[in-house]
């Protein structure tokens, strides 16, 4: 009686957290960028002087954890095709790898530029 007073939530919702759960447990990468953004999410309220810069700084760190779950996915489905060396799949591993690192570049230049115009 009390499962129909409570709706399941919708059958999207539960696999997108899922995936997180599983890159938590299968990706260090992924670990280790959640732990910055614990940290750097909430210094953004500290660093950010204003609501778009705040938006800003929070947005640049979550854009890393978007990227490295679908470096995360392309990785995966590489590997299920076939885990033996092939050109295209170091290719299409190396793109998702460069899309991270892309991604930590707009951290540096958000977080960098905007310390550097509060604290100069």
């Amino acid at each position: 009686m009390t499962d129909m007073l409570q709706p399941e939530p919708p059958r999207a919702f539960r696999y997108s957290v899922a995936g997180l759960r599983a890159c938590w447990r299968k990706e260090a990468a992924f670990r280790q960028e959640a732990v910055f953004a614990v940290f750097m999410i909430p210094g953004s309220f500290w660093l950010g002087t204003n609501a778009v810069e705040r938006l800003l700084l929070v947005s640049s760190v979550l854009l890393v954890l978007i990227v490295e779950l679908i470096n995360s996915a392309i990785e995966a489905v590489v590997d299920r095709v076939s885990t033996d060396p092939h050109s295209l799949s170091g290719f299409a591993k190396d793109l998702g790898s460069a899309a991270v690192l892309l991604s930590l570049v707009i951290v540096w230049l958000t977080w960098g530029l905007l310390a550097w115009e509060r604290f100069s």
